[in-house]
């Protein structure tokens, strides 16, 4: 099995490439997605202003995160790629950024009341999903709360294009009975999932949501 630093260098290296043309693309699809700033707002409730998230697997825009922080939310972006790092924090004053791995955070235990993970889980082997997860619960605080975005499916592997653009890049895709059972391996109460059919603007693939509480 190929190692998981190995997928890593291949997302870093794909995202490097194309962080601009994602960010173009995707910096302000928030304001065609009702029912995502639904779920969002939902889960802001959870916290109050002052609390300390992290946006794990941010991309260029950052734009999950900004959603939360403009609610008076702390927020720290964390990305593998150095051009999303870069990007980020040009377009997102006053939030923090680190460049790093979802999987090896370089953050202490009990650092965060939340973490936002929009399609950043999609890119790592099935097999290696106990470590992202572990992660997770590693540096979240005593009740707090992951909110987890997926593509719906059962399949995974490489492709060989990114936006257009000719890269190598791990995809996963998933059931709801798999993020499930990965949050309560990993000792999260899961508190709410769902699935939603693709806006019109999306590629044709499902979407699925989960909360889980830290216990």
């Amino acid at each position: 099995m190929e190692s998981l630093r190995s997928v890593h260098r291949k997302t870093r290296q794909a995202y490097n490439l194309a962080a601009q043309k994602y960010h173009d693309l995707f910096h302000d699809e928030m304001n065609q997605k009702g029912y995502d700033r639904r779920l969002l707002d939902d889960f802001a409730l959870r916290f109050t202003k002052g609390s300390l998230l992290c946006d794990a697997g941010c991309g260029p825009s950052a734009h999950i995160g900004r959603y939360l922080f403009d609610k008076g939310m702390g927020v720290v972006g964390v990305d593998i790629a150095d051009r999303c790092i870069e990007l980020a924090r040009k377009h997102n004053p006053g939030m923090g950024f680190e460049r790093g791995d979802i999987a090896r955070l370089a953050f202490d235990a009990e650092s965060f009341d939340g973490i936002v993970s929009y399609y950043s889980i999609i890119h790592t082997p099935k097999a290696y999903m106990h470590e992202i997860f572990s992660e997770f619960y590693r540096i979240l605080k005593p009740g707090g709360y992951v909110l987890l975005a997926v593509k719906a499916g059962t399949t995974e592997g490489y492709v060989t294009d990114l936006l257009g653009i000719e890269t190598e890049l791990y995809f996963a895709f998933f059931t709801e009975e798999e993020i499930s059972q990965y949050l309560k391996q990993a000792r999260f109460h899961l508190e709410y999932i769902e699935k939603r059919k693709p806006y019109d603007f999306e590629i044709v693939i499902e979407r699925i949501f989960a909360i889980g509480r830290k216990q």
